[in-house]
């Protein structure tokens, strides 16, 4: 039996599960064995091999190294976290995962400007996952995977444009607003990120009732993903891409700029810490 032969026919979540306990049998290793060699709780490393849990990209870095498998166990998480997120996202994650450009506009703090408190913040207190905590616990972990684009190489270009309602919806817990401030300044400074934001002062515009999504490929047409309340949909017609490019332009005219968004978002900070 090889690694080859444990996914036929089964989620990407349980391969990642049988790999990880394959590897560890082949290297003659009980489960406390490794949880010893390890650091990580033996019950813990059991709900990875059995699909219970899907755990952060930290965790399989460190298991590929202990088992010196590359990026064996990197790469069955990454397709593995694609299957938290429902059907109708995917395709979404899909154009993330690849865009080269990619320009947003969002009524929102969007998941990849998010911290992990934030998040969970955030995801608790939607109707899907309301009072789920394993549920919230797996979006969390997927949604900060999703950060990885903003590292990688080669690493995408990224304009983000947030209505000022973004930067002034607090969570309950403040410190946790501050830190997620405190984020959007850091990205901010980052130079794959283009963050900017939509004054209240800017009125009314053709973007104010959804999240839209801009991607480039390496070669291609640019496609669009908008996402309102309960739909998301990737729309390819390049008549009704240009549109929405056009909306986006006149949005990005009416945002302040980037050194005064990240200026703006500094005030919100200090008084959110005073």
């Amino acid at each position: 039996m090889d690694e080859h032969s444990l996914g036929e026919g089964v989620s990407k979540r349980v391969l990642l599960g049988r790999t990880l306990r394959f590897l560890r049998e082949k290297a003659g290793k009980s489960l406390g064995q490794l949880a010893e060699e390890t650091s990580y709780d033996k019950s813990y490393l059991y709900r990875l091999e059995t699909g219970e849990r899907l755990s952060k990209r930290a965790v399989m870095e460190d298991l590929d190294r202990y088992h010196g498998s590359g990026d064996l166990l990197v790469g069955l998480w990454r397709d593995a976290r694609k299957e938290v997120f429902k059907d109708k996202y995917r395709g979404f994650m899909e154009l993330e995962d690849t865009a080269r450009i990619m320009w947003m506009f969002q009524l929102r703090v969007p998941g990849l400007l998010q911290t992990e408190e934030y998040a969970r913040a955030v995801l608790s207190g939607t109707a899907a996952t309301s009072g789920n905590g394993p549920e919230v616990e797996e979006q969390v972990t997927a949604r900060m995977g999703r950060q990885e684009l903003l590292y990688r190489q080669p690493t995408p270009s990224v304009r983000v444009i947030l209505d000022e309602g973004a930067v002034r919806r607090p969570v309950p817990d403040a410190k946790v607003w501050a830190d997620q401030l405190s984020h959007l300044v850091d990205a901010s400074e980052l130079p794959s990120v283009a963050l900017q934001v939509l004054p209240y002062a800017a009125g009314v515009h053709a973007l104010m009732d959804s999240h839209l999504w801009l991607f480039w490929q390496r070669s291609g047409d640019p496609v669009a993903y908008v996402e309102g309340n309960g739909f998301g949909e990737v729309i390819d017609d390049p008549d009704k891409v240009m549109a929405f490019r056009l909306s986006y332009d006149l949005v990005r005219d009416a945002a302040l700029t980037p050194a005064e968004s990240t200026a703006f978002i500094k005030r919100l900070l200090k008084e959110c810490r005073s």
